[in-house]
C-alpha cells in the first residue's frame, strides 16, 4: 500500500517575518520557513537533477565553487582529524587490566577521568568555537591537534592513576572541537542534497576511531605495552597535523566585493523564488555574465588560501552565550541535542562496561580480545551508514517531489522512527547478554545492533538541524555538544553507583527505555516541527544577522 508522506500545513501567523512567505502553487498555497526549499524550481533553474543549496556565486574562493579535488582533499584531513581524535579518546579501555596492574587504577578512578575527558569536551567547544566565526576553520583545527598531540606525549609517559583525570580534561578540551567543526565545514563545502552523505562520512570517521581503534590498541598492549599505544596515538595525530599544515585550506567563505549570488535575485536572508524577480532571456543573461565576469575575484594564491587566520570585522563575544539561547528557543536544537547527547553517552557506557567487564569471569579476556569485541559495533556503523545516509538524502527528493516539489526538513525525520527501534534493541540485547553471562558473540551482537541505529539517529538529527538553520549552525552545534558532554558526564559519574545498585542487566534495561523515550521525540518535530520553524523565523534572522559571516540562503 503506498504512503504518502504526512506533511502538516500549519497555521498562517498572523504578523509574518521576511523569513515566512505565501505564494500559491498549482492553486496550494506554500508557506515558506527557514529550512524550507522549492527543490523543483531549483532543478529547472540550474537544469541539474539535484538542489544546489545554497546558492552559487560566481566567486572562484567560495568553498562550494571548489574543485571537488579540493573538497575531496579538504574533507580527508577533516575526517582524518576526527578517526584520531576519537582514537585517541577511546584508545584507554584496552589497556585498563594494565592500568590496574602497573598504575594502580580503580574503577571509580577511571569512570571519573572519563567524565573529565566529557567535562572538557563540553567546555572546550564554548572557549573555542566563537574563534572560528573570528579568525576561520584552519588555525582552530591545527590548534586542537596540537593539543592532542602533546597529551597523547603525556598519557604515554604516566606514572600515576590520578594523572588520568588532568590528561583526559585537557584531551577533552583539546578533542572538543571534532564534534562541531566538522558539521560546520560540511556546511562550507557541500549543498543541501549531499550533506546527510557527508554526515554519514563524518559519522563513519567518528565510529571508526570508536570501534576499530581499540581493536589496533589492544593488539599493541598485548604485544608493545600500553605506552605504546599512546605513542601510536602520537604519531598519527602528529601526521595528521603536518599534513594540515601544508594541504588544509581554509573554508570560511568571506564574499568579496564584486562577488555576487548566481541568482542574484533575493535581499534578505532567505525568500522564495517565486518572490524573485522575472527571469531575463538567456541573451539577456549571457551578455550580463560576460560583463560579470570582469569583476569576479581572482583565485587566491597558494600562500594566501593557507593562511593562518581568516580575520572577520566584529565582535564575537556574543557567540559564547548565544549558543545556550539558542538551546532555548529553537526546538530543533533541542531536540538534536537531546538524541545525540543521550546517544553518545549510550556509547560510552557499553564501551566503559565491557572494557573493564569483560576481563573477569565467565569471560577472562585479554586486551586484544577486548579489542576485537569492537568489530562488532563497527559492523553496525557500517549497515547504518550504507542504509541510513543514503536512504535519507533520496527518500527527501521523493517526498518533496510528492509534496509539489517542495522539501520541509521533516522530511528526514520519518528514518529517526525505526533508528530509534534498533537503538532499543541493541541496548537490551547488550544488557542481559552481559548480565546474564551469555556468549560473547551475544553480547558482540548487542552492541553492534545498537551502533547501527545509532548512526541512523545521529545522521537523522545532524542533518535536520543542518537543514533547518544553517547560518547558525556553529551555535547550534556548540548547544548541542555541550548537551550531549553534559549527558555523558554525568552518566560518568553514576555508573558506578547505578550499576553497583541496579546491576548490569537493569542498568542498561533502563537506559534502553530512556534511549527509546528520547528518540520518539521526533513524533512531534513530524506532526509541529513546521510550525516552530514559523514562531522562530523572526529569531531565526535576528541571530543569523549577528554572525560575522552568513551566507545569503534562498528558498529556491
Amino acid at each position: 500500500m503506498r504512503v504518502e508522506p504526512v506533511i502538516r500545513e500549519p497555521r498562517i501567523p498572523q504578523a509574518s517575518t521576511p523569513l515566512v512567505f505565501q505564494y500559491q502553487r498549482s492553486g496550494i498555497p506554500i508557506v515558506w520557513a527557514p529550512g524550507t526549499v522549492n527543490l523543483q524550481e531549483c532543478r529547472e533553474r540550474l537544469r541539474q537533477k539535484k538542489l544546489h543549496h545554497p546558492a552559487l556565486s560566481n566567486d572562484p574562493n567560495d568553498p562550494l565553487n571548489w574543485s571537488t579535488l579540493r573538497k575531496t582533499l579538504n574533507f580527508t584531513l577533516a575526517c582524518l582529524y576526527v578517526l584520531f581524535t576519537f582514537l585517541a579518546t577511546s584508545a584507554g579501555g584496552p589497556a585498563y587490566n594494565a592500568y590496574v596492574r602497573d598504575l594502580n587504577l580503580t574503577f571509580p578512578i577511571y569512570t571519573a577521568s572519563n567524565a573529565a575527558n566529557f567535562a572538557g569536551l563540553a567546555t572546550g567547544c564554548i572557549l573555542f568555537v566563537p574563534f572560528i566565526h573570528k579568525y576561520g576553520r584552519r588555525p582552530l583545527y591545527l590548534l586542537s591537534l596540537t593539543v592532542q598531540l602533546a597529551m597523547a606525549i603525556w598519557s604515554a609517559n604516566m606514572t600515576t592513576a590520578h594523572e588520568m583525570i588532568p590528561v583526559n580534561l585537557i584531551f577533552g578540551i583539546g578533542g572538543s572541537l571534532s564534534e562541531t567543526i566538522v558539521q560546520i565545514t560540511i556546511t562550507d563545502l557541500f549543498f543541501v542534497h549531499q550533506r546527510a552523505r557527508m554526515n554519514g562520512l563524518y559519522m563513519l570517521m567518528q565510529s571508526t576511531g570508536v570501534c576499530l581503534g581499540p581493536v589496533a590498541i589492544g593488539f599493541v598492549v598485548d604485544s608493545q605495552g600500553w605506552r605504546w599505544g599512546w605513542w601510536w596515538c602520537a604519531i598519527l595525530i602528529g601526521a595528521t597535523l603536518v599534513l594540515s599544515i601544508f594541504a588544509f585550506e581554509e573554508s570560511k567563505y568571506v564574499p568579496a566585493r564584486g562577488s555576487r549570488d548566481a541568482t542574484d535575485e533575493e535581499t534578505s536572508v532567505f525568500s522564495p523564488t517565486s518572490n524573485a524577480k522575472p527571469r531575463a532571456s538567456a541573451s539577456d543573461a549571457a551578455s550580463s555574465h560576460s560583463i560579470a565576469k570582469d569583476t569576479w575575484p581572482r583565485p587566491k594564491p597558494y600562500r594566501q588560501r593557507l593562511a593562518l587566520v581568516t580575520p572577520t570585522p566584529g565582535s564575537v563575544t556574543h557567540h559564547f552565550y548565544q549558543p545556550f539561547v539558542v538551546l532555548f528557543t529553537f526546538p530543533a536544537v533541542a531536540y538534536t541535542a537531546l538524541t545525540y547527547g543521550s546517544l553518545i553517552s549510550w556509547v560510552t557506557a557499553i564501551s566503559t562496561v565491557q572494557s573493564s567487564q569483560m576481563i573477569f569471569p565467565p569471560y577472562n579476556f585479554s586486551a586484544s580480545e577486548v579489542g576485537l569485541l569492537n568489530i562488532a559495533p563497527f559492523i553496525g556503523v557500517i549497515i547504518g551508514t550504507i542504509v541510513g545516509a543514503p536512504i535519507s538524502d533520496y527518500s527527501i527528493v521523493r517526498l518533496a517531489s510528492r509534496n509539489n516539489g517542495i522539501y520541509e526538513p521533516e522530511m528526514r525525520l520519518y528514518l529517526a522512527i525505526p533508528g530509534g527501534l534498533i537503538s532499543f534493541a541493541g541496548l537490551i540485547v547488550f544488557g542481559v547478554g552481559l548480565g546474564q553471562g551469555l556468549h560473547w558473540a551475544v553480547v558482540a551482537a548487542g552492541s553492534g545492533i545498537f551502533s547501527t541505529g545509532f548512526v541512523i539517529l545521529a545522521d537523522i538529527a545532524l542533518s535536520y538541524l543542518i537543514d533547518c538553520y544553517q547560518n547558525v549552525i556553529a551555535d547550534a552545534l556548540v548547544a548541542v555538544v555541550f548537551v550531549r558532554n553534559g549527558i555523558s558526564m554525568i552518566i560518568m559519574f553514576t555508573l558506578s553507583p547505578w550499576l553497583h545498585g541496579f546491576g548490569v542487566q537493569n542498568t542498561f534495561i533502563c537506559m534502553a527505555f530512556v534511549a527509546l523515550a528520547i528518540s520518539m521525540l521526533v513524533i512531534p518535530l513530524l506532526l509541529w516541527g513546521k510550525d516552530a520553524r514559523i514562531a522562530t523565523a523572526k529569531s531565526y534572522e535576528m541571530f543569523t544577522k549577528r554572525q560575522a559571516v552568513y551566507r545569503h540562503i534562498e528558498g529556491c
